[in-house]
């Protein structure tokens, strides 16, 4: 069966409990409000299927190969070199003192990562005024999400390294209430609408919070429309929060697993698509010289400003997760009645994702049992299925897009 099909029947099999779950942190909620108009739900379902959760493809993790001694000319009688030993991380113990545990990559300086990681909210429309964004390149994790209808924004997670310039920066959205959570960080953004902003001052990491009139925004003074124009300088944004005693080393409670080779039972994958609705077309296509997917969006390469460098990762996994109108919260007022709610990324519980690493996909399982849990992946044995090592792009899809992905071989 060709793969498109195969990811379209697994798609289909692994439809989520969603309505029924609850979010794994309290909070208080309020029945939702009667849209006087609702523009959005041609894009988006206002309750999400209710199915039970069938275990995804098996992926199960490889066993280290014994490293080969590799012949060379060798008169002098120096000892023969041999590759390095394939790296599997399990537990926080395997990471040690100078593991990113949001990457598995070495770090030069382990004090950094003794630093709070920082959320920064990136826009991606309109096109023609936010690209090239700056930044992207350096985040240890990036998800791209659905704001109003299929309208995409970024949140990105930077800590292991320092980008010199972030931007444009733009407001938050309900799954910024979400993210800073998951990673114990911290959240560079604009602003919000009243609805978010009320969750975000509500939340455990309110302390943490770097406002626009903080130090390290600044405005590029580009000619083109004022909302577009804010950027930030992450060194400085540290800076602000040794200020008020919240740069500290983070809390992970859960841990994603990664391993410098891939697992067994992978399917061919040198080119992942997206589609957002026709209002964004992702695509992802590996490059076997470098042993990473390149980022194309709406046809073209998707360009980091800070280095005019192509956009690529290490993984690509796509996050399939119940999606519904927060009818509370508007997110833009008209003259009469709100033109855009809110838009709720349920990402808490577990579902369906595709982990696309060294030319292959992997089917997994999601899982986030509680709010501070970071997202883990797991196969139908209940086994971790680990990334490769080096950054990750989340691309979270709404459940309810029909046909959303296609995976070449």
């Amino acid at each position: 069966m060709p793969t498109r099909k195969l990811i379209l029947l697994f798609l289909l099999l692994l439809s989520l409990v969603a309505c029924g779950q609850q979010e794994p942190a309290p909070a208080g909620t309020t029945a939702p409000l009667a849209p006087t108009t609702d523009p959005n739900t041609v894009a988006l379902a206002t309750t999400a299927p209710t199915a039970t959760l069938p275990p995804p493809s098996t992926a199960i993790i490889a066993a280290p190969a014994s490293p080969t001694p590799v012949a060379t000319d060798n008169p002098a009688g120096e000892p023969a070199t041999t590759p390095a030993a394939d790296i599997l991380l399990l537990t926080p113990e395997d990471f040690g003192q100078n593991r990113n545990r949001l990457t598995g990559e070495l770090v030069d300086d382990p004090a950094v990562l003794q630093r709070r990681p920082i959320a920064v909210k990136i826009s991606n429309a309109p096109a023609n005024y936010v690209r090239p964004q700056s930044g992207l390149s350096d985040a240890d994790l990036v998800f791209e999400h659905v704001t109003e209808g299929p309208i995409t924004r970024f949140t990105a997670i930077i800590y292991g390294k320092t980008p010199p310039d972030m931007g444009p920066i733009r407001s938050a959205r309900l799954i910024d209430v979400e993210l800073p959570a998951m990673y114990d960080a911290a959240l560079a953004y604009s602003g919000s609408s009243i609805g978010v902003a009320n969750k975000l001052y509500s939340s455990e990491f309110r302390s943490r919070i770097i406002r626009s009139n903080d130090p390290g925004y600044y405005r590029t003074g580009a000619d083109k429309p004022w909302e577009h124009t804010l950027y930030g300088t992450p060194a400085k944004f540290w800076e602000s929060l040794t200020a008020v005693g919240e740069n500290v080393a983070p809390t992970f409670t859960t841990q994603m697993a990664f391993s410098s080779q891939p697992p067994a039972g992978g399917q061919p994958a040198s080119e992942v698509s997206i589609n957002y609705r026709d209002w964004t077309i992702v695509v992802w296509r590996y490059d076997a010289e470098t042993g990473r997917y390149l980022r194309w969006v709406d046809g073209e390469p998707h360009i980091d400003a800070n280095y005019n460098t192509q956009i690529s990762a290490a993984n690509v996994v796509i996050i399939l997760a119940p999606h519904q109108l927060d009818y509370n919260i508007c997110e833009f007022q008209g003259e009469t009645s709100c033109q855009a709610f809110a838009t709720e990324s349920q990402i808490w519980g577990q579902g369906p994702a595709i982990i696309i690493r060294d030319g292959q996909q992997f089917a997994a399982t999601w899982k986030r049992e509680a709010r501070p849990d970071m997202f883990t992946f797991w196969d139908a044995d209940g086994n971790p299925v680990p990334l490769q090592i080096g950054n990750t792009w989340f691309q979270v899809v709404p459940l309810q897009y029909p046909d959303p992905i296609a995976i070449t071989p």
